[in-house]
């Protein structure tokens, strides 16, 4: 049983920077990738930024790249989402999941039904 708590979130000015912190508990979280995902008010979840295992690849939406980017202290099982230049289209709330995956997978996955656990999500919110 993989736990995985969101911190960070908060509300900001547009244009100011967050760091969001992904903590995972069980499991061996250097086999894990994982993923960023966020959802505003009527909106599907969509996808934002995924690390695969030991750092190897990095995906990103195109409304993030360039602006967000994601990293991992396997040392500390944490995974940041550094997110600069917010936007007012940027709020919502973002989550973070995991997938266990063997060795030789190194894929950054941007689909969220391939992850198998969640986290309960942390609000971010930007004001014009």
């Amino acid at each position: 049983q993989v736990q995985l708590i969101e911190s960070g979130g908060g509300l900001v000015q547009a244009g100011d920077s967050l760091r969001l912190s992904c903590a995972a508990s069980g499991g061996t979280f250097s086999r894990y990738t994982i993923g960023w995902f966020r959802q505003a008010p009527g909106k599907e979840r969509e996808f934002v930024a995924a690390i695969s295992r030991s750092a190897i690849n990095r995906a990103y939406s195109d409304s993030v790249k360039g602006r967000f980017t994601i990293s991992r202290d396997d040392s500390k099982k944490t995974v940041y989402l550094q997110m600069n230049s917010l936007k007012p289209e940027d709020t919502a709330i973002y989550y973070c999941a995991s997938k266990a995956v063997i060795l030789s997978n190194s894929v950054a996955f941007s689909e969220s039904g391939m992850y198998d656990y969640w986290g309960q999500g942390t609000q971010v919110t930007v004001s014009s």
